[in-house]
């Protein structure tokens, strides 16, 4: 696998393994070109937490084996991508003298080590540290201070946490498979980073990312990180709801959400309602439910998930004030009219974001919200390559990554 140009990244969550593997012309350092897309079912993993070390390990393996053979490229390293509902944010400040009378990257880099070294974590570990803004002497909100002529350096940084148990134990799971852990990007800050333009972070715009376990929101004004917080309603509530009212197994309740399920059909004219028959689910099942009553049953969580969006905003004040869109991410924003019902709920203009693009697929197509998290995490990667030449001053991974490749052939020889 060539450091230079091809990328894989590993996106975790807790009912799937997204591994992608892609490679940027050299040329045109942004144009990502998508060799493979695998998805592998992950059931080893609840709410970021392994349950089964050996089940999880297989199913990483199994994601990477089938998206090596298909994309005809070796990973041994790797980037990651997951969000957990352990992860953190805090506020912090701090101030350095400027060493020269410019300021250079390395004081910007030790006005964010300080920032990060003196707070106090217990049992958690710090992923990011992203600058909010700067003061300069006594110049604020200052984006990027180098090569300024300044004192002193004050930075307001957001530090990103998550619990240390999780986060060992989802990095021994894939460096047991042999790939060297690069780094690691939560999706509540890739997610924004990539997706929404300098316009929009000017002005005040939410990002809200509905995963399968818990529902993030981020809200950014004068490009700076104004307000995240993670809220427990998810996805998967969605299915335990349609499972309780219409009296039937998890799995038929999560094929009627996804193939029948609908938002706001009492809004609809001339809408015909129709009985569903659930012995075409499963077998096992001689009922019917009416698709009116599916509807009110998921229209009723996902109010619910948007009124505590807006409870969120009108802690910031900004609840039915925003001035740029709301803007909804992952693939369970894709249910018909959430669109419609998110305008009427927020009273703001909302957008759901595709990943279109000049991306080369090979047989796939991931022009689908559900492929977000990888695709923001392989292009921020991306974004901050310059630090990716250190890899070749580390020697240890580099052997790792050796003699994994060397394991991993053995065992497609061996019977």
């Amino acid at each position: 696998m060539s450091i230079d140009n091809t990328i894989a990244c590993i996106d975790i969550w807790s009912s799937k393994i997204r591994t992608l593997i892609g490679h940027f012309d050299w040329e045109d350092k942004t144009q990502l070109n998508i060799l493979w897309v695998w998805i592998c079912d992950s059931n080893a993993i609840r709410k970021w937490n392994i349950l089964d070390m050996e089940e999880f390990k297989s199913n990483l393996d199994k994601s990477l084996e089938e998206a090596e053979r298909m994309a005809w490229e070796q990973v041994s390293w790797a980037f990651l991508s997951f969000n957990s509902s352990s992860l953190e944010v805090i506020n912090n400040r701090w101030i350095i003298a400027v060493s020269w009378d410019e300021i250079t990257i390395w004081d910007v880099e030790r006005v964010l080590d300080m920032a990060k070294n003196w707070v106090e974590l217990p049992n958690r570990e710090i992923l990011k540290v992203i600058p909010d803004w700067f003061v300069v002497d006594l110049e604020e909100w200052i984006k990027s201070p180098v090569w300024m002529s300044a004192r002193k350096l004050e930075v307001k940084a957001n530090i990103f946490s998550i619990n240390s148990n999780i986060l060992n134990n989802i990095k021994k799971s894939v460096e047991d498979v042999w790939i060297v852990v690069y780094d690691i990007f939560p999706n509540l800050i890739s997610a924004p980073e990539w997706i929404l333009t300098k316009r929009q972070k000017e002005l005040w715009v939410v990002c809200i990312d509905i995963w399968s376990s818990t529902t993030w929101i981020t809200v950014y004004e004068e490009w700076s990180l104004k307000h995240s917080c993670i809220i427990p309603i998810w996805w998967d509530n969605v299915t335990n709801d349609v499972a309780l009212w219409v009296r039937t197994s998890i799995d038929v309740a999560e094929k009627l959400k996804i193939e029948f399920g609908q938002l706001w059909l009492e809004q609809v004219e001339n809408y015909k309602d129709f009985e569903i028959d659930l012995s075409k689910l499963s077998k096992t099942e001689d009922s019917t439910v009416s698709s009116l009553y599916l509807s009110k049953i998921i229209q009723a969580r996902y109010e619910e998930i948007l009124y505590f969006v807006r409870e969120e905003l009108r802690k910031i004040w900004r609840d039915g004030m925003l001035p740029e869109w709301a803007v909804l991410v992952w693939g369970w924003v894709k249910m018909k009219w959430f669109v419609e019902l998110s305008k009427e709920v927020l009273r703001l203009p909302v957008i759901v974001w595709i990943p279109f693009g000049n991306d080369s697929v090979a047989w796939t197509s991931i022009s689908d919200p559900s492929f977000s998290g990888v695709l923001w995490t392989i292009i921020l990667a991306n974004k901050y390559r310059d630090a990716r030449a250190k890899i070749s001053l580390n020697i240890m991974p580099m052997i790792s990554s050796m003699f994994g490749s060397i394991i991993k052939v053995l065992k497609k020889l061996l019977p």
